[in-house]
């Protein structure tokens, strides 16, 4: 045998990395097992009850073996409820009252909580804590809490602004009449939205950064041009989340005119869609016609979030050009 050559010597031993063996990766059960109470509630609560009305909706009762005392089945009709639920004249006003009552509430919540945000985030605004939890109780208050306290102050004998205004001559304000009724449902709404949604997009504000606001106070930007041009654009996204979640709401009104509806005329047992559904459910024992209407309205609700969201990215894509 031979011994080293010089070129072994010069370079010196050679050492191989061998890697080491792959260990299989274990799955961590925790987040399924935190997110298991939920997820049950969830389907117990929402996924169930909508199969069950998907179901329901295409069924109806019928009397069967001729004249009105045959013996009353459940049947299956197919679309008929569908066909019926969008032929229903009183859906129809139900939407018109809703697009009424949400083109004015819809705007003012966001509207107001937008502005608040931004005062809120203005530099030396004093009192800040005690604002921000004073714009957010009414929030905490229940809605049928609410819509009785405002209503007793709609109503002409017990209302304070109408007070204020038959001492100056001017008669009763029309708070509950045919032509205020849709302002003043939108009032509590917006009392009692703006407080939420104020803090969404405060929360957005605050993650700002700092050193862009800073940058633009140094090449003589004031607040309002600030507030314009910076922190606006940049909070788009809490924007898009509580005009979604104003949309909802709007489709879903139900509370405010139902603890209205006895204090004046103007509201009927099925001025809203869910007013309308409740009394075919329950008042007529139609669940049928119900739980097709219930599916329209739910299908209708998430077109319009869907809608909204789409034109929203479509008009942010057309600013990027």
């Amino acid at each position: 045998m031979t011994g080293p050559t010089a070129a072994d010597k010069a370079t010196g031993p050679v050492t191989v990395a061998v890697a080491p063996p792959k260990r299989r990766r274990r799955r961590n059960g925790a987040p399924y097992l935190f997110s298991a109470p939920a997820m049950l509630l969830y389907t117990v609560f929402t996924v169930i009850p909508l199969g069950y009305a998907l179901y329901s909706s295409f069924y109806a009762r019928r009397r069967t073996g001729g004249g009105p005392l045959g013996a009353p089945s459940t049947v299956f009709v197919r679309f008929d409820n569908y066909v019926s639920v969008l032929h229903d004249s009183r859906l129809i006003a139900g939407l018109r009252h809703l697009a009424l009552y949400g083109v004015i509430a819809v705007p003012l919540t966001l509207g107001l909580a937008l502005l608040f945000a931004l005062l809120l985030d203005t530099p030396g605004v004093k009192l800040r804590r005690f604002a921000r939890t004073a714009i957010f109780i009414p929030y905490a208050v229940p809605g049928v809490v609410a819509a009785l306290m405002w209503g007793f102050m709609y109503l002409a004998g017990t209302s304070p602004f109408s007070h204020v205004t038959r001492s100056l001559g001017w008669g009763d304000i029309p708070f509950l009449g045919p032509s205020g009724i849709y302002g003043s449902l939108a009032n509590i709404s917006v009392w009692g939205g703006t407080g939420f949604n104020m803090l969404v997009i405060y929360t957005a504000l605050r993650g700002i950064p700092h050193e862009l606001i800073e940058a633009a106070r140094l090449d003589g930007a004031n607040e309002t041009q600030i507030a314009l041009r910076i922190k606006v654009p940049l909070v788009g996204p809490a924007l898009i989340l509580t005009a979604v979640f104003a949309l909802l709401g709007s489709l879903q009104l139900y509370g405010e005119p139902i603890m209205l509806k006895p204090l004046t005329n103007s509201i009927s047992s099925t001025w809203a869609p869910l007013m309308s559904i409740y009394q075919d459910a329950f008042a007529l024992d139609d669940l049928h016609d119900a739980a097709a209407a219930s599916i329209v309205l739910a299908l209708g609700t998430a077109l319009v979030s869907v809608g909204v969201l789409v034109l929203v990215r479509v008009a942010t894509r057309w600013r990027a050009r």
